[in-house]
């Protein structure tokens, strides 16, 4: 019998839309330097590559860039909104909870790995209910490196691993990343991990010309995911 897989999820994108609030975060900042509204639409190919990317691409769409010493009071601007303001639009993507649940039941070990900063993430899963379902959670800032670094993918199953009374060789069964960017996938290919991508998330290039093992376009259709790839 297979062991029961690792899965490490992504949170923006891939668990929650998270994508009101961020926009709400990022027209605080373009109100503060007097440029136009985002729409959310916009917004949403945007998303996944960390604040400052975030910004400096609203920015360019506004019609001029920042200066590296604009960003960093852009960047407190940003953070102190969405710090206010985390979970008033999120919300989960349909049928997450359950799904999770599910697969929690039947043995499979959940952590999140997310480029989210440790902070946020940790403010933003209890608010959606998320934090019991997890044994481990990194964010940026946790660890020196972030995503796609192969590191951060090995720590998080690694401390996986010791919470559930051994090493990743000793309990076996593979690690999945699962998310919904091609950053996901890098992280991933580059720790030698399957990867398994949501069709409805953040990226400006559709997740079906990505080439991840696998392309889903709900998440409750994971858990026959993982058994058409052998991994449950």
């Amino acid at each position: 019998m297979t062991s029961p897989p690792t899965l490490i999820f992504d949170l923006d994108g891939t668990l929650a839309d998270t994508a009101p609030d961020l926009l709400g975060a990022t027209n605080a900042v373009m109100a503060a330097r007097g440029r136009p509204r985002l729409d959310l639409d916009h917004l949403r190919h945007m998303v996944g590559f960390g604040a400052v990317a975030l910004i400096t691409q609203a920015m360019e769409a506004s019609g001029a860039p920042v200066t590296p010493e604009e960003m960093p009071p852009l960047i407190e601007i940003f953070l102190a909104h969405y710090r206010g303001h985390i979970a008033d639009g999120t919300r989960l993507f349909p049928l997450v909870t359950e799904t999770l649940t599910a697969l929690s039941a039947q043995g499979a070990r959940l952590g999140v790995l997310t480029n989210k900063p440790q902070e946020l993430t940790d403010q933003l899963l209890p608010a959606l209910n998320l934090d019991r379902l997890f044994t481990c959670v990194y964010g940026a800032g946790r660890k020196p490196y972030t995503k796609p670094d192969p590191r951060i993918f090995h720590d998080v199953v690694a401390d996986i691993a010791a919470a559930h009374g051994g090493t990743e060789a000793a309990i076996g069964g593979a690690a999945v990343m699962i998310g919904d960017s091609i950053t996901d996938l890098n992280t991933a290919r580059s720790a030698g991990a399957p990867c398994i991508l949501m069709s409805y998330g953040f990226t400006p290039v559709p997740a079906k010309d990505l080439g991840a093992d696998l392309v889903l376009d709900e998440f409750a259709q994971l858990p026959a995911a993982l058994r058409a790839l052998g991994l449950f």
